[in-house]
């Protein structure tokens, strides 16, 4: 079995690219690097450096490499970028997109697998409640428009061409190897400045001063089961929400990492960040799990663990 992994330099995919290999699949990564790096492309991974908006670099790929399965980890993920970059979102995440899409149609590909977003295609999610499948989708944001636009692509070509697929909605995934630098992956932003005694910043939900954002936090590992079994065709549904259906706010988030690195936070106030949901916490599908998620506080122990082990490393200690 042959799996082609779009972004699988990035955080997430290339921790999709570990557990393809260990399953069995000969591994080709695409990838141009813009956010992603060359060193988190596990070892038995062919690089294919490219934008996934390169029509013939793609086209190419796929004819060479013939996968039976698609792994679409590719895309911007910023919620602020896209406000402010609309087009570039566009571009990348619905014309990017369909290039890999139709690609794969062309080549006869038996699985085509969507990370898309449950943390921000639901929109607002009320208190006491949390989003399923059957919830109003509601984005609010360009990121949010986009990966829903490409979910319909997907599901009008699962009709007309008869590709079967499955479309992942990730609430906020954290762990070993997220970037810190940008605006996405609090986590992992956090994580660098507990490390070097900064004040963590928490955006309001409401009002300048509360305890910020309510999220749904998922650790990556679990991700990576997610996708194996929608990768062999293991899930029924062709849409599921990755997720732990616990609710965290920035501010809680940020003590329980600290804790992880028995460390005191400090914190900053800013307001809302333009386009960032007050809330958004979503049912999980426990059988695309493979059973109960990650506890947040094991989560963030093991990834304060590798940001202690990268940092210690980098200073040759």
């Amino acid at each position: 079995m042959r799996a082609l992994v779009t972004g699988g330099a990035g955080f997430i995919g290339s921790h999709v690219a570990d557990g393809l290999l260990e399953a069995g699949y000969e591994v080709v990564v695409l990838d141009d690097l813009s956010s992603g790096r060359a060193e988190n492309v596990p070892k038995g991974a062919e690089l294919v450096r490219g934008d996934i908006r390169d029509h013939d670099l793609v086209r190419r790929t796929f004819r060479d490499f013939r996968p039976n399965v698609v792994s679409h980890q590719a895309a911007q993920t910023s919620v602020s970028v896209s406000v402010r970059e609309p087009r570039r979102d566009a571009e990348i995440n619905v014309i990017g997109g369909l290039e890999v899409l139709l690609a794969a149609i062309d080549v006869g590909v038996d699985r085509f697998v969507f990370a898309s977003t449950g943390g921000a295609i639901y929109g607002e999610v009320p208190e006491g409640t949390r989003a399923g499948l059957d919830f109003p989708l509601a984005p609010i944001s360009p990121y949010a428009c986009s990966k829903l636009a490409f979910e319909r692509y997907l599901e009008a070509y699962g009709i007309t061409a008869g590709l079967p697929y499955t479309i992942l909605r990730y609430a906020n995934v954290y762990g070993p190897r997220q970037d810190p630098h940008g605006e996405a992956g609090v986590v992992a932003i956090f994580a660098n400045r507990i490390l070097r005694g900064e004040p963590l910043q928490i955006n309001a939900r409401r009002e300048e001063g509360d305890d910020g954002c309510v999220r749904d936090y998922v650790y990556v590992g679990d991700v990576v089961r997610a996708n194996l079994r929608a990768a062999r065709g293991e899930l029924e549904r062709p849409v599921v929400n990755v997720a732990t259906g616990e609710a965290t706010t920035t501010k809680s988030l940020a003590n329980a990492l600290a804790t992880a690195f028995r460390r005191e936070p400090r914190f900053v106030y800013a307001e809302k960040r333009a386009g960032d949901l007050e809330r958004s916490v979503l049912e999980p599908d426990l059988e695309a799990l493979g059973g109960r998620p990650l506890e947040l506080g094991e989560g963030l122990g093991r990834t304060a663990d590798w940001f202690e082990r990268m940092t210690s490393r980098r200073s040759g200690t």
